[in-house]
Order: C-alpha cells, then structure tokens, then sequence
C-alpha cells in the first residue's frame, strides 16, 4: 500500500539506541555492583549525597553558587534523558512527558539531550 512506502521512506527518529546506564559503563564512570547500591537509595538521599560530594571535593566551598535556583533545570535535564531512554522514539517522550512538539524540540535543543547520545555513539 502507498501510506506503508511513506511510513517507511520517512527518516525515523529513534531514541532506542540511548541508554544512560550503557553510556556509563562505557566511560568507566559505574559498575554493576555501584547500580545495585544506587538502586538502594531513594533519590533524595542520592541528590544529598552528590550534594555532600561535591562540597567536600569543593573543600567546603560550595557557598554562592545558586543551587536552588538551578534545580528546576537540573531536574527537567534528567527527566528529558531519563525519557529519551525510556521510550522507543522521539515523538513516544514528547507523549511520555506531556509536551507539544515545540516544547519538545525547545528543551532538547536547550539541554542538548541529543548531543548527550551522540557523544555515547562515537565512543
């Protein structure tokens, strides 16, 4: 049928291949046995935790920098990777997150969630 030739001629935008977890273990940055101690933890305590990291490698400095002022964006940049790795496609995490294409494309360009998964493409 003509409709199947034009679903199939168009340029797919996947998301499938993004997997945070995969990208990390690429780069050294987690084993398996890190996953199953993250995975203990409810996220409060892993955001205090990086907090408290951070602090110390900071040498207790981390006085002046506007952390809660950055939050909101902190938290939507882990969502938007977090739902470019939980869904088939590009159009399935708009649905996913309950944003319109535009948004979509606004916040992606904005935490450059596709340059995030290209870099884990070249290595």
């Amino acid at each position: 049928m003509t409709w199947e030739r034009k679903l199939t001629s168009r340029k797919k935008k996947t998301t499938r291949s993004h997997s945070i977890i995969r990208k990390l273990r690429k780069e050294g940055k987690i084993t398996e046995e890190f996953e199953v101690m993250l995975n203990n933890l409810p996220l409060e305590e892993v955001i205090a935790l990086k907090l408290e990291l951070a602090n110390r490698a900071a040498g207790g400095y981390l006085y002046g920098l506007p952390i809660w002022q950055t939050l909101p964006d902190i938290i939507r940049e882990s969502i938007l990777k977090f739902a470019a790795t939980a869904t088939r496609s590009k159009k399935e995490a708009m649905r996913f997150l309950g944003l319109s294409e535009f948004w979509y494309k606004k916040l992606n360009r904005k935490y450059k969630i596709d340059y995030y998964f290209k870099e884990e493409e070249k290595t």
